[in-house]
């Protein structure tokens, strides 16, 4: 079996001739980390918190499940809770200077209250975690998820703001730190960069938000704007924080999501972003196409293709 690369000609020639086993060798490459890195956290044999960062589409809510269940195999008690139930009711989150709310920021998020949560859970005491409701913009009320930590339980916590200092230095306890995003861009032999990161990313949020967000392809045009301006300066500054690092690039997501990306590019978006869509288009064009069904049901990629 050829060694994995992340160059074009090597992505198609598998893609087009066996495409079962790039998919296959993908998916093992990312579950080997899983593994890896639960173990470790498995290892220290006392309650502690795991922080989970990174940037918009990198796959933080299925990395969390599965290192939630990979702890769960080695007999670790595990919960994943999500920094976004702990913003701000939507009237109270700080605003940018053209008067519209700043959601990206850390300080969106009550911060007392996620200390005070948190450390609650490291002293082992019962607590009830809040249920953000995005529709309304408010918490809910009467609703919440019970939780209380064993003395080798384990709570991972999710979300862009996980490795800001602001928030890490304020737990009292034994912490974790992981910071997952695509880090690996595809090239061609020449040298020449086809997708990098942030292309990857996008076309993951693309298909996601248009499928299951109701999200025009113009309206993600219009909000990654901000959302890569959210990452640059609360996250990227604070990923050297982490203990560990993991890639989420699965090489062959170009090949299964270029179809229905290629479709939802087609629709009507401004002139604005008229270049990065063609630049975009001509880029997945050059992939060969892997059908959706081979995708297996457990891969990361089902976060954003269902």
């Amino acid at each position: 079996m050829a060694k994995l690369t992340n160059e074009i000609e090597y992505i198609n020639e598998t893609a087009k001739e066996n495409p079962l086993e790039l998919i296959e060798k993908c998916e093992q490459r990312y579950s080997n980390i899983i593994a890896s890195v639960s173990k470790t956290i498995c290892g220290k044999g006392e309650r502690q918190v795991v922080m989970l960062a990174g940037p918009s589409s990198s796959g933080k809510t299925t990395t969390a499940r599965k290192i939630c269940e990979e702890c769960k195999k080695n007999g670790v008690h595990t919960f994943v809770l999500s920094l976004d139930d702990f913003y701000l009711n939507r009237d109270d989150i700080p605003l940018l200077s053209d008067g519209t709310r700043d959601f990206e920021t850390v300080y969106a998020l009550d911060l007392d209250y996620f200390t005070e949560i948190v450390n609650a859970l490291l002293r082992g005491e019962a607590v009830k975690t809040p249920i953000f409701d995005f529709v309304t913009g408010t918490r809910k009320q009467n609703e919440y998820n019970e939780i209380t930590l064993g003395s080798k339980d384990v709570v991972i916590i999710e979300g862009l703001h996980a490795l800001n200092p602001i928030i890490t230095d304020k737990i009292s306890g034994n912490l974790f730190k992981i910071y997952i995003s695509v880090s690996s861009r595809i090239y061609n032999q020449k040298g020449k960069i086809i997708l990098n990161k942030r292309n990857l990313r996008f076309v993951r949020r693309l298909v996601r938000d248009y499928k299951f967000r109701g999200s025009s392809a113009d309206y993600t045009y219009t909000l990654w704007k901000n959302v890569t301006y959210g990452e640059d300066k609360y996250l990227f500054p604070y990923r050297d924080n982490a203990d560990i690092k993991i890639n989420t690039v699965h090489l062959y997501e170009p090949c299964v999501l270029k179809k229905q990306a290629l479709e939802i590019l087609q629709s009507e978006i401004s002139d604005d972003f008229a270049y990065d869509v063609q630049r975009l288009r001509d880029a997945l064009n050059k992939f060969e196409d892997i059908d959706e069904m081979y995708v297996p049901k457990d891969s990361l990629l089902r976060e954003f293709l269902g």
